[in-house]
């Protein structure tokens, strides 16, 4: 609870020199520091492999800052004012020695120290044993955990094993930062904040659901990580399946962290785990060749990667919950790069009226949807049925038009915040209400495990889609056979 919340005076920042620091971690800060918002006497403490006196590090800072703060919150006297609360200190995990520099800069943590961990897989434990030898996972130390977790329910485990010798499952926040979009929290303020949408959000009122998060860039400067990963571990395991569970999770009965992820970890362990022989008819892989996005033309995947790979850059899943509320709805997830549009959208269909009083006056009537947009824009969109204005001698037309809730304009006024600002804030003050439990990491592997090992079972390899497009044709063909289309539009 915010009454409770205990903010500490240092954070440490690992992989601080890398492109996530310089893209989401320095201008969270900066908007945290700017708007008054962290404590003040807090210290914020860079460490990486590169070797940077403070000063240097504090330059690098401000080079990040120049280059991806929006133009309208440059502030040079704001900014000089955050780049003195950093500090640095080059850490190779690998050398024990290396955490007592780094304990001696930190200095005394006493009254308390928020760690934010983004390394390699192969890293996490001598980083955890360095921070637990050096004095840094004392009771009043919280550790924030950036993905990759593992690759699998076995690597999963061995990391969260690694964290709780040292750290309680209390002082531990495992990041997913679709969970700090404001859109995203909005599922739960449309679905559990009116009265009108609980009566039909169920297997009586629902026919199917989808969730695409699609992306125009290829691989960008992600190679090494990415290859090893695929579109499944990469986005449905994390970002997808943690919308899955907001759409389908049971009402909590309180805003706190307990609540809500124990009715999100219901939703996990309620997943269908799909059989080797479900895995070919229920999921699509595929890899973008050439093309062209945006007007420009691009590579395809293994012009990029520079070798062979199978990995898989889309994938389509159809799913299922297999619990009360949710029996016999399909949900569909979808996710790839190099699509046609960067989109990030839920839709859901609600089932058709039973029975049209206008049948026999020609009017046609559409299940009423719900589209729920989290980025580029942030919207909110009930289309439902309308009649065409007429005298209607010729019979009755009816169209299907949009009732908008467009979050950037009904809040115009207030500053949207990056995700990583949110979680942050939270991981200094305390709360893990938007952080991932340890059981529902592990429920998220166990369904993944199982449709990749179908992969294998089965040699499925991935299909070749061109740049540009919406993947592969088969990933048409999914819906289609239930006489659903993707929500393209």
């Amino acid at each position: 609870m915010p009454g409770t919340r205990q903010p500490l005076d240092k954070l440490l920042l690992f992989g601080a020199t890398g492109d996530l620091s310089q893209r989401m971690l320095l201008p969270s800060l900066y908007g945290l520091d700017e708007d008054g918002l962290l404590p003040d006497d807090m210290t914020i403490t860079g460490t990486a492999r590169t070797v940077f006196e403070d000063d240097a590090f504090r330059k690098f800072a401000r080079e990040a800052l120049e280059k991806y703060l929006p133009e309208e919150r440059k502030d040079k006297a704001k900014i000089t004012a955050f780049l003195k609360r950093l500090n640095y200190q080059a850490l190779d995990a690998t050398k024990a020695d290396h955490f007592k520099d780094l304990s001696d800069e930190l200095g005394d943590t006493s009254k308390g120290l928020a760690i934010f961990l983004s390394t390699a897989p192969s890293l996490f434990e001598p980083t955890i044993k360095g921070l637990d030898g050096a004095g840094l996972a004392h009771g009043n130390v919280r550790i924030g955990l950036e993905k990759p977790l593992g690759s699998d329910l076995a690597s999963s485990r061995e990391i969260n094993d690694a964290v709780a010798r040292v750290f309680p499952e209390d002082r531990i926040f495992r990041i997913d930062h679709y969970l700090g979009k404001e859109t995203v929290q909005n599922i739960l303020a449309l679905r559990f904040g009116n009265s009108f949408f609980e009566p039909v959000w169920n297997a009586q009122g629902i026919d199917n659901v989808q969730i695409t998060i699609a992306e125009t860039v290829g691989l960008e400067d992600r190679a090494g990580y990415y290859d090893g990963a695929g579109a499944l571990r990469d986005m449905v395991t994390n970002h997808i399946l943690q919308l899955v569970a907001l759409v389908a999770m049971e009402p909590p009965a309180r805003y706190d962290k307990d609540s809500i992820r124990d009715e999100k970890a219901k939703v996990f362990r309620s997943l269908h785990i799909m059989t080797p022989e479900e895995v070919p008819h229920n999921t699509v892989t595929g890899q973008y060749g050439p093309g062209a996005v945006g007007g420009e033309i691009v590579k395809g995947y293994l012009d990029e990667l520079g070798k062979p790979s199978t990995t898989e850059t889309f994938v389509a899943i159809k799913t299922r919950i297999d619990n009360w509320r949710w029996q016999g709805v399909p949900f569909y997830l979808r996710t790839g790069k190099r699509m046609a549009v960067r989109r990030s959208e839920i839709a859901i269909q609600f089932k058709p009226v039973p029975h049209s009083m206008f049948a026999g006056r020609g009017g046609l009537l559409q299940p009423n949807k719900l589209i729920i947009r989290l980025q580029p824009e942030e919207y909110i969109q009930m289309l439902v049925m309308a009649k065409e204005p007429g005298l209607d001698r010729d019979g009755i037309h009816l169209r299907e038009v949009p009732l908008n809730l467009s979050l950037d304009a009904e809040f115009a006024g207030s500053r949207r915040r990056i995700a990583y600002e949110r979680l942050l804030l939270d991981l200094i003050e305390g709360d893990q209400t938007l952080f991932v439990r340890r059981d529902e990491v592990e429920a998220q592997w166990t369904w993944t495990d199982a449709i990749r090992a179908g992969w294998v079972a089965n040699d499925m390899k991935p299909k070749s889609y061109a740049s540009g497009s919406w993947g592969p044709s088969t990933s048409i063909a999914l819906t289609e056979r239930d006489g659903v289309t993707w929500q393209d539009d």
